[in-house]
């Protein structure tokens, strides 16, 4: 009983000092949150828990406010995540269902994801390596050059011009179309890869050489650290803790390697993973919290998405929305 009843003075301090920003005394909180008991025996659980590590007292005259210890404890006794109401679904589904492309879905997600939460909002792009191809297109420039289109499961579209070596008629185009989806559609990116290579010496030389050009381009890695951030202006409401947890965060904005370790690795869809302060990879974001989840179809996580700020943040409402929106992603590229 007593272990409870600290849980819950914690869980009150948690709410109020989001809030307020301010330490929180023994008094309002048994007024603000009906907890029967005196305010002396708030105090104690109070002193007991700061003699714990949940809590700390920033003056000697001052209330409590909790510690990184304190969030982890509240977090992990949340026990689920809470549903959001029916209006915010409705509002997010109406929201992403607009999307045109996947630019546009992660573009709006972002910035969905920025207003609901009200912190810095993060989306990966989805990882090029974990998609399978869906079609392969062709489309004549010239008569000795393509535009090569690749588009992948995930919505993904990746274009290439090519030059051939000869001029192809429409009939050749068709047929080097068709003899390249063959190989590659369906396949996840590393199997369409070793298709397409293995196109050997008996076929023309214009499909080798288109060939090889949507091989590397199913190899190139390097936009699989893009990133798209939203909300840095949500910063502002972080005043008094601009040093320690706002600064070193605005001026990793503009790196996105930097913005995907503190991310970390996507989870599995479905599954929100919060680092609270020194719990995460990076020692300038000690003051900082990431809630983040995967997305992506099934259990395959394409990439992740999530919010960053400062460990004073409403824990259960961003958990809540960093998994409805990434429930809403992965329905928006299944549909793709």
């Amino acid at each position: 009983m007593q272990e409870e009843r600290r849980i819950a003075v914690l869980r009150a301090i948690v709410q109020d000092y989001v809030a307020t920003e301010e330490p929180v005394g023994s008094k309002a909180l048994v007024e603000r949150h009906g907890l029967n008991v005196s305010p002396a025996t708030v105090r104690n659980d109070m002193a007991a828990l700061e003699e714990e590590g949940y809590l700390t007292q920033p003056h000697t005259s001052a209330g409590r406010v909790p510690t990184d210890k304190g969030y982890r404890l509240f977090v992990d006794r949340l026990g689920s995540v809470k549903p959001l109401s029916a209006a915010e679904k409705r509002a997010i589904a109406s929201f992403l269902d607009g999307a045109v492309d996947l630019d546009d879905v992660v573009t709006r997600s972002v910035r969905l994801l920025s207003q609901l939460t009200r912190q810095v909002a993060v989306v990966q792009y989805p990882t090029l390596s974990r998609s399978t191809v869906r079609h392969i297109e062709l489309v004549a420039l010239a008569p000795q050059r393509l535009l090569a289109v690749l588009i992948l499961s995930t919505g993904r579209v990746e274009q290439r011009v090519v030059e051939l070596p000869e001029p192809l008629v429409d009939d050749d185009l068709a047929r080097l179309r068709s003899r390249l989806n063959l190989a590659a559609t369906g396949e996840v990116i590393a199997d369409a890869v070793a298709a397409l290579r293995r196109l050997g010496p008996e076929q023309p030389d214009a499909t080798r050489t288109v060939a090889d050009v949507l091989a590397d381009a199913m190899s190139d890695h390097r936009s699989d650290s893009r990133v798209a951030v939203g909300g840095a202006a949500n910063l502002a409401r972080y005043g008094d803790h601009f040093d320690s947890a706002v600064r070193p965060l605005l001026e990793a904005l503009e790196e996105h390697v930097v913005l995907l370790k503190l991310m970390g690795e996507a989870t599995a869809a479905g599954t929100v993973t919060v680092r609270i302060g020194a719990e995460g990879p990076i020692e300038e974001f000690s003051s900082t919290s990431v809630v983040t989840t995967g997305y992506g179809p099934a259990q395959d996580a394409l990439a992740s998405l999530g919010v960053v700020g400062p460990t004073r943040m409403d824990y259960p409402g961003t958990m809540a929305a960093v998994r409805a929106v990434a429930r809403y992603v992965t329905r928006i590229l299944d549909e793709a």
